[in-house]
């Protein structure tokens, strides 16, 4: 039996597609005319056999070969760049100090920053996990070289990259977490907190009565209180353990800025690097939520498999059903 290669470019193109929503945009994202990605998609479906798409709505989803292909894909073109990272970063060395939000340390980054650490052995990395406000102090301060934010898009250092969607989060359980009358239970950081301020005039717009039943100075003890099912909470979507689940129905919030800061200063070369290799992450993981697109950074950002990460639940909340 021949051996089937797999085209790198053609991968590349398949990607695109999917976090793109369709072949017009990823022909735009690569340089290509659309016949010439379509060209490239119908090769590489005779190479595998398969379709790797179907017609969803206006747009395109992938079939369960396309999902497959995808995955590999993905493996695929992160071991090529990363390679071709390595053999050009092999001269890059300092030390690079980024700070970020808890929303984003304990799922996708982490793998990220070892991607880095990878491709540039001779940097040292120092990350630093902390409130928003903390991490740009310390910016101003020289005490961080790079820091990624919620919410800061009006600093001049501010690089967005997407504006997320705030969703309100219960727990994922059927149990709900207050009766038809009683306040809305909040589970909330401590003040102040932009989620917090966000959540609460929120529900005094739409008139309904809420109470703080529970205050942390941790996101983990956040989410631990919210699958408990003490209270609801209003955050973005990144992240979500599997014990909460996205609420529908509850009052609308503004969507915010997530955005790189550099604090005004000329960044090194280990710098640089790590600021492409977080943009790049932030693309592919954050493709499967709803994002707004920004003006920067990750040009265009679609739902894709969305329902594959909001946990679907019954009614954590009396009135206020899971989003589907």
């Amino acid at each position: 039996m021949a051996v089937i290669n797999l085209d790198m470019d053609v991968l590349r193109t398949l990607v695109a597609a999917q976090q793109l929503g369709g072949f017009n945009r990823a022909a735009e994202r690569i340089g290509r005319s659309q016949s010439a990605v379509s060209q490239q998609i119908r090769k590489l479906e005779e190479q595998v056999g398969e379709p790797l798409f179907r017609k969803q709505g206006r747009g395109l989803a992938p079939t369960e070969a396309g999902d497959v292909v995808l995955a590999y894909a993905r493996r695929i073109l992160e071991l090529n760049d990363e390679a071709i990272v390595a053999l050009r970063g092999r001269a890059v060395e300092g030390v690079v100090r980024f700070g970020l939000p808890a929303d984003f340390a304990e799922t996708w980054l982490p793998t990220a920053l070892g991607r880095f650490k990878r491709a540039h052995p001779a940097v040292r990395i120092e990350a630093t996990v902390d409130r928003n406000r903390r991490l740009l102090d310390r910016l101003d301060r020289g005490e961080l070289d790079l820091v990624l934010t919620l919410n800061n898009g009006g600093r001049a250092d501010a690089e967005r990259l997407a504006r997320l969607p705030m969703v309100w989060i219960g727990p994922a359980s059927a149990d709900p977490v207050s009766m038809p009358g009683e306040p809305i239970p909040l589970a909330v950081f401590e003040a102040p907190c932009f989620f917090r301020e966000a959540g609460l005039a929120a529900l005094d717009r739409a008139g309904l009565p809420w109470r703080v039943a529970f205050t942390s100075a941790s996101l983990h003890g956040l989410w631990a209180a919210v699958e408990a099912g003490l209270g609801i909470t209003l955050r973005t979507a990144t992240g979500l353990p599997a014990g909460v689940a996205v609420l529908d129905g509850l009052p609308a919030a503004p969507a915010l800025d997530l955005c790189l800061h550099d604090g005004g200063r000329a960044s090194s070369p280990a710098v640089g690097r790590l600021r492409d290799i977080v943009t790049e992450s932030l693309a592919a993981n954050l493709s499967s939520q709803i994002v707004i697109p920004a003006q920067a950074g990750i040009q265009s950002l679609t739902r894709g498999s969305a329902e594959k990460n909001y946990v679907a639940a019954d009614a954590a909340l009396a009135g206020f059903p899971p989003a589907r």
